[in-house]
C-alpha cells in the first residue's frame, strides 16, 4: 500500500505539478513539488470520503428534511476549490523556505543529515518516539484553532469574513470548506505559521491536516447522531457542531456563543463553552445583511464578505469584541442594540422545515 501510494506521488508529482510549477515559474520557490503532489492526493481522497460515506449518510439519517438541496450545491464547489487550491497546507509550502532560512536549527544527535526544530529540538526525548510528537503537535495545533475559532466571532471585523461560513441555511458534509478567501488566507497564515514554529515535517502536517478536515467535513453533516455521552465531551460530532452554527435565539441571546472546537470538543469543556442536550437547531445567520449570501454565487458571496469586512475594518466598532450585525452601510452594529425579534421574524427559512428529533 505504501508503495502504491509512493508510486501515485511520484507520477502526479513528475507529470503535473513539477511541469505546472515550471509553467508558471515557481520551481524552488513553493517547497517541494512531492509534498504539494501528496497534498492533491489527500485532497482527492477526502472529496471521495465525503461524496461516499458522509453524503450517504445524510439521506439515511438526516437532521433536517429539506424539499431540495440548492442551498448545498455552491458548498460542493468550495469544497473542490479549497481542497485543490486555497489549502493551508499551501501556506505552510510556501512558507517552508523563509523557516529554513530563519530556523536555526541544529542536526539531529543520531549524526544525520536532518534537523531537528520546534519541539523536537527543544525536547530531544521526542526525536526517539514519534507518535507522542505527533499527539503534542495535534493538541497544540488543535488549541491554536480553538482560539482562533473563538476570535473569528468575537472580532467583528473578523467575523464579517467568517459569517459567511455561518450563513448556509442547508449546512451539510460539503459545509466545511464554504468561506471567505480572505478569511481562509488568514487561517492559513496562523496555523501555518504555528506549525512551523513547533517544527511540523510537511508530511506530518499533511496527515494533521488530513484527519482535522475528515472530521470538520463529518461535523458538518446533515445527520441527527453523535458519538455518544461519553465520546462527544472529547470529540466534535455532528450534534455538537450543529449547536454551533443555530441561528440565534432572541430569547436566548448568548446561546449560541458555544462549540467552537475543531476536532477535539474538550476544549469547549475546558473553557467552559461546551453545550449538549439541546435539540436539533435551524442553522444559518439571522442578520439579513449576511443571510443574503444564500442567494449569491461563489464571486458574488466573497465580494459581499469583503464588503462586511472593509466596512468593519474601519470603525472602531468593528475592533470592539462582542456579537454583531451590520447596516446597510456594511458597518457592525453591536447586537445588545438591537432587537433581534427583527430577525426572528424575517420570512427566510423554508429550508429548514422538518427538523428532526436529535
Amino acid at each position: 500500500m505504501l508503495d502504491l501510494w509512493s508510486h501515485a506521488v511520484d507520477g502526479l508529482d513528475a507529470y503535473v505539478v513539477t511541469p505546472f510549477l515550471a509553467l508558471v515559474h515557481l520551481n524552488g520557490l513553493a517547497g517541494d513539488p512531492r509534498e504539494i503532489a501528496a497534498a492533491l492526493l489527500i485532497a482527492i481522497a477526502q472529496v471521495l470520503v465525503i461524496g461516499l460515506i458522509f453524503r450517504p449518510l445524510e439521506s439515511l439519517a438526516p437532521a433536517e428534511h429539506w424539499n431540495d438541496r440548492r442551498h448545498t450545491r455552491i458548498d460542493r464547489t468550495y469544497t473542490l476549490v479549497m481542497l485543490l487550491g486555497l489549502n493551508p497546507l499551501f501556506a505552510y509550502l510556501v512558507l517552508t523556505p523563509l523557516a529554513n532560512a530563519f530556523s536555526g536549527g541544529v542536526p539531529v544527535a543520531t549524526g544525520s543529515d536532518e534537523v531537528a526544530t520546534g519541539l523536537a529540538h527543544w525536547v530531544p526525548w521526542f526525536q526517539h518516539h514519534p507518535l507522542a510528537l505527533f499527539a503534542v503537535y495535534y493538541l497544540i495545533y488543535d488549541l491554536v484553532y480553538y482560539w482562533m475559532h473563538r476570535a473569528q466571532h468575537a472580532i467583528p471585523w473578523w467575523w464579517a469574513l467568517h459569517s459567511m461560513h455561518h450563513s448556509q441555511r442547508q449546512m451539510s458534509c460539503w459545509t466545511n470548506d464554504r468561506g471567505s478567501y480572505v478569511d481562509g488566507f488568514l487561517q492559513s497564515m496562523v496555523l501555518a505559521t504555528v506549525a512551523l514554529f513547533i517544527g511540523i515535517e510537511p508530511d506530518q502536517f499533511a496527515l494533521l491536516l488530513f484527519i482535522a478536515e475528515l472530521v470538520q467535513n463529518f461535523s458538518h453533516a446533515n445527520v441527527r447522531f453523535g458519538f455518544g455521552r461519553v465520546f462527544e465531551r472529547i470529540f466534535v460530532d455532528p450534534k455538537f457542531h450543529r449547536l454551533h452554527h443555530m441561528i440565534v435565539d432572541p430569547e436566548r441571546p448568548r446561546l449560541h456563543d458555544c462549540n467552537y472546537g475543531q476536532v477535539l470538543s474538550i476544549w469547549d469543556v475546558l473553557f467552559g463553552t461546551a453545550l449538549y442536550g439541546e435539540p436539533p437547531r435551524r442553522t444559518g445567520v439571522a442578520d439579513p445583511m449576511v443571510d443574503v449570501d444564500n442567494e449569491r454565487g461563489l464571486v458574488a458571496m466573497q465580494w459581499g464578505a469583503f464588503r462586511r469586512f472593509w466596512g468593519a475594518l474601519w470603525t472602531p466598532a468593528g475592533w470592539k469584541l462582542g456579537d454583531v450585525a451590520f447596516g446597510a452601510d456594511y458597518k457592525p452594529v453591536a447586537t445588545e442594540h438591537l432587537d433581534l425579534h427583527q430577525f426572528d421574524a424575517e420570512p427566510m427559512r423554508e429550508s429548514a422545515q422538518g427538523a428532526s428529533a436529535g
